[in-house]
């Protein structure tokens, strides 16, 4: 028997069970789209019963924040009256505050003083009755003879002193419903209806002039009244024509929204989907048969050889194309070869892809690892830096009350000589925080080029005389607002790791840039911008990929015991993250390594710091008025005290706010030899106590870090807030907050007391 015959013998033993599966297929569509359609409805239920308590929720927030109002809680109802009108003028309402005995004090519709009659005809006091009168309730649809319509009432209560003193009620048009009901362009066919406990229709989609007020049948109040769940059930309208109807309870507040579809429409989408299923059926069962007699006339060959592309398809060849004469076969062929030619490209794309999401997955797996290192290195010596701080502040202020009382040369040169000591603390205090937060009271902005000399004087004299280096800086180089200390420091490790990579002897090259790096060429984790790019580079060993992998994790080192900390290059690397920068690291085993850091240009900064180059006290100057300023430490001029200082500090109140005791002690004396009025405070909460009690202070000098729900930084914002023309003056050991309040002063502890005592007065003189 011919290919053709069998193949037309195949279609026709298909037919009947394929007519047998198409009235299988109608029927199951039948079914299905009646589902989906109750589906839809209840879904549509539920949604704008939702949206109802969420407009009821919004005229609740109204009420409550009217509730709320301090001049209620003063009992001062001439102003209370004026924002409740204004409030439910808007809303196209009317508010009335009741007093517990249920009497009229006020309506937003009458004047104010004007006798009031009983309560109005809602059921609000049966349901307090029922429910209590300790929540938002939202009576039932009633009619309002003052304005001819019907409203529906919310009530909440008033509470002064956490107890119930009034309720506040909000008269509503049920409009608002009608209008919420409207907007949601329901389908002509479907009658959507709200209604309250009772029955009462509030809102309806169709002829509301008619039946809002009215009641629901019978029946569906019966039923809907059983339950609070969702309900389906036939019924009829107002008008009798059959429909299903679902229920849904609004939350909160008891009311239902029904929606009622005509039986006929239920009927007829299903019908018309299946009907539509039924022809299409119909159609791919004639084109089946026209199909099998198309294929039978062809010859087997085509089919075989699509069969034998399939299989080297599969085995991922390239297809080589043949055409045969028949369109629909030579184009499944050059399908096919084209697919062959595209998956082998896509496998070797997708491996590329792979290798590339590998590398990436480790590159970020380390840096997350870096930086939980560092995070908790810089948690520990930032805790260490603040008490260290807070100890040499004392020594500090201690040292200098010390020196101007001291009338011996000998006893003068010993404080000198302490003085000094407490100097180099503060600067190995500083290093402390070089895994830390940025602290704003050590920010400067920098003359790059000083600052990079001040740093090449410290490399050349750390590596030896063999090693040559090079240095290529651009002219004019851009400003960074950096911590000069950490600036340095972070070139030094550099500089001695390669000293150490290159065994004593090579070239170290050291190259500052202006580079504006465009979205696609900046390094991974920077945003494109200016930024000055400080390259170090070395001819020395190099790193093998296993050492690259963690060179910057703390404490990690390949030097000999004793001979490396391992903090060097992760050193740089948090000083890079600090100045909100990036630091990347190059290697070549054999062929040296080459260190990028890429620092943010600082903008709106021409002055730079005193001493901005050497590790001080970390004195800043002032980042423009969105950024607090930092004061920096003025020329050493004599400690005047006495009659000599108090002009300038006579009648000046000072509220010193210090949780430290001995830093407290110190300081306090210091202000008060200086003939400052020092008031003292213990932490924030005592601080903004005695302001609010009416303590008049020209000046409020504070701790940053203090115990209690106040901070130095909250303490400030609340002053700005409340008292913006009183000036103040932030001191910092350490903080992990960014201080962002424009024209608050901030020191960095330990601090000069002829420094404080200097801004204290001018800020007092200013003010």
């Amino acid at each position: 028997m011919r290919f053709r015959n069998r193949l037309l013998i195949l279609v026709v033993a298909l037919l009947v069970p394929s007519f047998i599966g198409a009235a299988l297929a109608v029927a199951y569509v039948y079914v299905e789209q009646q589902k989906d359609q109750e589906r839809t409805i209840a879904e549509t239920g539920r949604a704008f019963a939702l949206l109802i308590d969420n407009e009821m929720r919004t005229q609740e927030g109204i009420l409550r924040t009217l509730a709320a109002s301090p001049a209620l809680a003063a009992g001062e109802f001439d102003e209370f009256y004026r924002h409740a009108r204004a409030a439910a003028d808007a809303a196209d309402a009317v508010a009335v505050l009741y007093g517990l005995d249920g009497k009229p004090i006020l309506n937003t519709r009458r004047p104010l003083g004007v006798a009031l009659k009983g309560r109005d005809p809602s059921n609000l006091p049966a349901l307090m009755e029922r429910y209590g009168a300790a929540r938002t309730l939202v009576s039932d649809v009633f009619y309002a003879p003052p304005v001819q319509r019907y409203d529906f009432m919310m009530q909440v209560p008033v509470l002064v002193d956490g107890k119930p003193r009034y309720f506040l009620t909000l008269g509503l048009h049920v409009g608002i419903l009608q209008q919420l009901l409207e907007r949601q362009q329901f389908p002509k066919a479907w009658i959507a209806t709200v209604f309250d406990r009772n029955g009462r229709i509030a809102a309806r989609s169709s002829e509301p002039k008619h039946y809002v007020g009215t009641l629901l049948r019978e029946r569906t109040r019966r039923l809907a009244a059983t339950t609070d769940r969702d309900l389906v059930f036939p019924s009829h309208t107002l008008t009798g024509v059959p429909v299903r109807a679902q229920v849904t309870t609004v939350p909160n507040s008891g009311w239902k929204v029904l929606i009622a579809i005509p039986s006929a429409e239920i009927r007829r989408v299903p019908m018309e989907a299946a009907a539509l299923l039924a022809g299409m059926m119909a159609v791919l069962l004639v084109l089946a048969v026209a199909a099998g007699r198309w294929f039978a006339s062809r010859a087997v060959a085509p089919i075989e050889y699509l069969g034998r592309c399939a299989d080297r398809l599969a085995d991922g060849e390239e297809i080589p194309y043949h055409p045969h004469g028949l369109e629909e076969i030579d184009t499944v062929a050059w399908r096919m070869v084209e697919a062959s030619k595209q998956i082998r490209r896509s496998t070797r794309d997708l491996e590329h892809r792979v290798n590339e999401a590998i590398l990436a997955t480790e590159q970020a797996q380390g840096a997350l690892l870096r930086s939980q290192k560092l995070e908790s290195l810089g948690r520990l010596t930032a805790g260490i830096a603040h008490e260290f701080n807070n100890l040499l502040q004392t020594l500090t202020t201690a040292l200098q009350l010390a020196a101007m009382q001291a009338k011996e040369a000998n006893m003068q040169r010993l404080i000198d000589t302490c003085k000094r000591t407490v100097t180099r603390a503060t600067t190995l205090t500083g290093q402390l925080g070089s895994f830390g937060r940025v602290q704003e009271g050590r920010l400067v902005t920098v003359d790059t080029a000083a600052q990079l000399e001040s740093a090449l004087q410290l490399i050349r004299g750390a590596v030896a005389e063999s090693i040559v280096i090079d240095t290529a800086f651009d002219s004019q180089l851009w400003p960074v607002r950096v911590e000069p200390l950490q600036f340095d420091l972070a070139l030094l490790n550099l500089a001695i790791n390669a000293r150490d990579a290159m065994g004593g002897s090579g070239r170290l090259r050291i190259a500052v840039q202006n580079v504006t790096l465009a979205a696609p060429d900046a390094p991974e984790g920077l945003a494109p911008g200016d930024y000055l790019r400080l390259s170090v580079s070395d001819d020395g060993a190099g790193m093998a990929p296993e050492v690259m992998a963690r060179a910057l994790d703390p404490f990690f080192t390949t030097k000999s015991p004793g001979q490396g900390t391992g903090l060097g290059l992760p050193q740089a690397y948090a000083f890079a993250t600090q100045a909100q920068g990036l630091l990347t690291l190059h290697s070549t085993p054999g062929k040296g390594t080459r260190v990028h850091i890429y620092l943010p240009r600082a903008h709106g900064a021409d002055a730079v710091a005193p001493g901005a180059g050497q590790a001080g006290a970390g004195a800043g100057v002032s980042r423009g008025t969105a950024a607090p300023d930092v004061v920096a430490p003025p020329p050493h001029q004599p400690f005047e005290t006495g009659a000599a200082a108090a002009p300038a500090a006579a009648g000046v109140s000072v509220l010193f706010v210090e949780d430290d005791v001995l830093v407290r002690e110190a300081v306090v004396e210091a202000l008060a030899a200086a003939g400052f009025a020092v008031r003292v405070a213990v932490s924030g909460d005592d601080a903004l106590a005695q302001l609010a009690g009416g303590q008049a202070v020209d000046i409020v000098f504070s701790d940053i870090v203090m115990p209690g729900s106040v901070s130095g930084i909250d303490l400030a914002a609340a002053i700005r807030e409340r008292w913006p023309a009183l000036p103040v003056v932030l001191a910092t050991g350490y903080t992990d907050r960014r201080v962002s309040i424009p024209g608050v002063k901030i020191l960095a502890k330990p601090y000069d007391v002829e420094q404080l005592i200097g801004l204290l007065g001018r800020l007092s003189g200013r003010r």
